[in-house]
């Protein structure tokens, strides 16, 4: 027996595609945040912060699961190419990379300074973060906040290497 002759007749061979783009739109929204206002990077940032409490290796792993699920949303979404304000995947991507950096007892302090760091480098662009903020496609939405995250991480390990307490 065929897979289509245990469809239900009523029911479409294919997603209508507002369906289809559905999925790629909440991926890239985190579930909507992207569309609270005002400043939806930082809603998408605050979003991802109470995974600092589970440790450097949930924080690095959600890194790598919303980077993987934003390029494959955002290569779905053309109007994401642009990089609206609403897509925010990017903003928990590196987020998650700048709070890998913090102990596991961290505290509220190191928390509050990795959100900070972040948000600075995503807003202000400095250097290679507004190098891959140029680039076209997934690959700029997606890489420079990856940069940004990485930077505030080095930041914030340095920090921890001169012996500041966070």
């Amino acid at each position: 027996m065929s897979p289509r002759a245990e469809l239900p007749a009523h029911l479409p061979e294919r997603a209508p595609s507002s369906i289809r783009a559905g999925v790629p739109r909440f991926i890239a929204s985190m579930g909507g945040v992207g569309f609270l206002r005002p400043a939806p990077g930082t809603w998408g940032s605050a979003l991802v912060l109470p995974v600092a409490w589970a440790g450097p290796e949930a924080c690095l792993a959600l890194a790598v699961l919303l980077s993987v699920l934003g390029w494959w949303a955002l290569a779905r979404l053309p109007e994401a190419k642009a990089d609206p304000s609403w897509v925010v995947v990017d903003e928990g991507a590196g987020q998650s990379i700048a709070l890998a950096a913090l102990p596991v007892a961290g505290g509220v302090a190191g928390v509050l300074l990795a959100f900070l760091l972040f948000r600075a480098f995503d807003i202000l662009k400095p250097g290679p973060v507004g190098w891959a903020d140029r680039r076209k496609g997934a690959n700029g939405v997606m890489l420079d906040d990856i940069i940004a995250g990485a930077l505030a991480a080095a930041l914030l390990l340095a920090a921890r290497w001169m012996g500041v307490t966070l």
